[in-house]
């Protein structure tokens, strides 16, 4: 059963649905914090590694997908990080 990452428009928040079969992934999904069927699935990050072992961050330890923790586009939220 694929999980599939969900946003709310009308409290602005995140969330994760375990869906029980991947056509149900489009399904309107209800906010589990303030209840309002204003919501759309996420495109998710997913990593992949190479196998084997651990390869070095770039230069200054971080990796930046554009994206901030909020899920938003990095500096859209007043965030920097």
């Amino acid at each position: 059963m694929p999980i599939y990452e969900y946003h709310c428009s009308a409290c602005d928040k995140s969330f994760d649905h375990l869906a029980k079969t991947m056509a149900d992934r489009d399904q309107i999904v209800p906010c589990p914090e303030c209840h309002s069927k204003k919501t759309g699935r996420k495109l998710s990050v997913v990593a992949v590694g190479t196998g084997g072992s651990a390869s070095a961050a770039p230069s200054g330890g971080h990796t930046h997908s554009g994206m901030c923790g909020c899920g938003k586009r990095q500096g859209s939220c007043g965030s920097m990080n």
